[in-house]
């Protein structure tokens, strides 16, 4: 019964996670178009606020109830591949949380040079990882 709690509790992190890596990108797309300073600020802040405030709670929470479901169930280790590359495709998934946040600074600095078409292909990025780990975890074709 324990394991299932806590398997919830990582779905609901991993959706809590994925709102705001779908969101943030595009928070940088209008931020990237802004004209005048009182918006940019304003998008540094919502920014801000969306990484610090829900996307990095949700990661680590996303972590730590994955992590707790691998001990409660090692075996899933011996079920596949399917769930090594589940775990690589999140190790990627983190290095973009990490690569929004740095974004995240250069704004808050005033430095970016990146156009909002850049972001907008930034922002399917996350798609295509949410969609290989959906079918790993639900197909495991290997």
């Amino acid at each position: 019964m324990l394991y299932l709690w806590v398997k919830a509790l990582h779905i609901v992190s991993v959706v809590c996670w994925f709102a705001g890596l779908f969101y943030l990108p595009r928070l940088f797309v209008y931020h990237a178009m802004s004209d005048d300073q009182t918006s940019r600020d304003r998008f540094a802040v919502m920014e801000r606020k969306l990484y610090r405030g829900i996307m990095l709670p949700s990661m680590v929470a996303t972590l730590i109830f994955g992590i707790w479901m691998l001990a409660l169930n090692p075996g899933l280790f011996s079920g596949g591949g399917w769930l090594h590359a589940k775990l690589t495709l999140v190790v990627l998934l983190i290095a973009y949380h990490h690569i929004c946040g740095a974004q995240l600074k250069r704004f808050a600095r005033g430095e970016n040079q990146r156009s909002h078409v850049f972001y907008r292909w930034f922002n399917e990025f996350p798609v295509l990882l949410l969609l290989a780990i959906v079918v790993l975890v639900v197909v495991k074709p290997f």
